[in-house]
């Protein structure tokens, strides 16, 4: 927010803009973003209501924006009043895919249908269009007719923290169908940066390579026995505990060949990015449960359920929608971190308050915490 504001407020105040546009920075919108930081209807005029929304819409999301725009994307898909709506998400950076032949054709297709009244088609075509991706930025684009896909198996990964760890080992855990039988659990440190106390504190963890090697926990699945597609929302069960009054989950969702090399994806600022991201704030873990869903945890965000320092709660995570062909004998890991990782260099989350003490989750028996995947079965 701080990037944005100070770019914007140089460009009214000294920029062209300041010549013909009446100052609109007099009030201090960065205080009052900041004090307002629960959603406690401060921003109502500036959140979407759906239900108003009656107008044609052409929502084009970026599987790479999971950062930033892609949940607006599918949100305003799933839920505006409109029943003249398109979905497109594509690939690759922030701009550049708007300009390609396919995706200058959508657009003015879409607006010389509903601007010019010529009758084209683009209507009594599936409303849905995905890149599918293949991994290393390969991808096939294929219609769909809902969002998200009717046919989805929705599979729950278990994490199965049971095993004995490697010391030099990175994997701390893996993902499994079975939910093991036991409950075990295992922890890790805040931090690993001392009192560090500011964002260079987390831009030197994301830049040239992320979160250094145990700080958190990854959890990976055995290779994979089939081609395996992944496409939709994403969501994960937790059990967790910390010494704090409070603790930072970042999930991160990673794609890895036989041969142990990770594969990446071009993001929105052409920087490498992994397959998918979601983060929470533990104080912030009650749903509204008029709008969550079994597979899209809705947080509510107007107070803070604190924790005692070793109380055990369980908090369902959103991971961003995604879509990715995980082949035969690749992996799918799982990172679970307390700062931002790899992929998050642009949009830093990074606060001072938690990253200390020693975090906890736990998994088996009756903690059941799991990842939950929208698996698409393979067409016949």
């Amino acid at each position: 927010m701080t990037n944005w504001y100070t770019a914007h407020l140089l460009h009214h105040l000294l920029g062209r803009a300041s010549r013909q546009v009446a100052d609109g920075w007099q009030a201090n919108t960065l205080h009052f973003w900041l004090h307002n930081n629960l959603d406690s209807g401060a921003f109502r005029g500036s959140q979407a209501q759906w239900d108003k929304i009656d107008v044609p819409m052409f929502s084009v999301g970026n599987w790479s924006g999971m950062g930033l725009h892609l949940r607006g994307n599918t949100e305003a898909f799933m839920r505006a009043a409109t029943p003249h709506k398109k979905l497109r998400i594509h690939l690759g950076s922030h701009v550049h895919p708007f300009y390609t032949e396919d995706g200058r054709r959508d657009q003015i297709r879409f607006f010389d249908y509903w601007l010019k009244g010529i009758d084209n088609g683009l209507m009594n075509e599936p409303p849905v269009k995905l890149a599918i991706r293949k991994g290393a930025d390969a991808f096939d684009w294929r219609y769909e007719h809902e969002w998200p896909l009717a046919r989805t198996r929705w599979t729950k990964f278990y994490l199965d923290l049971s095993q004995p760890v490697a010391e030099s080992g990175v994997v701390t855990g893996r993902l499994d169908p079975a939910k093991p039988a036991r409950t075990a659990s295992r922890s890790y440190a805040a931090s690993s940066l001392g009192s560090m106390g500011s964002t260079s504190a987390a831009s030197s963890q994301v830049l040239g390579g992320g979160i250094k090697p145990g700080m958190g926990l990854s959890l990976e699945t055995a290779p994979l026995a089939a081609d395996t597609e992944i496409t939709g929302p994403l969501a994960a069960v937790l059990w967790v505990s910390s010494s704090s009054e409070d603790m930072d989950l970042f999930l991160t969702l990673r794609h890895f060949a036989p041969d142990g090399s990770e594969i990446m994806e071009t993001g929105q600022q052409g920087l490498p990015v992994p397959v998918a991201k979601g983060w929470l704030r533990v104080s912030h873990r009650e749903l509204d449960p008029d709008l969550s869903l079994p597979y899209r945890p809705y947080h509510r965000h107007v107070r803070r359920l604190y924790l005692t320092p070793g109380e055990i709660v369980r908090v369902e995570v959103e991971i961003w929608p995604t879509s990715m062909v995980f082949k035969k004998g690749h992996r799918i890991r799982l990172d679970i971190q307390p700062r931002d990782g790899i992929g998050s260099a642009h949009y830093l989350h990074y606060h001072a308050d938690y990253n200390f003490g020693i975090n906890t989750v736990y998994a088996g028996g009756e903690m059941d915490s799991h990842l939950l995947l929208p698996i698409i079965p393979a067409s016949q």
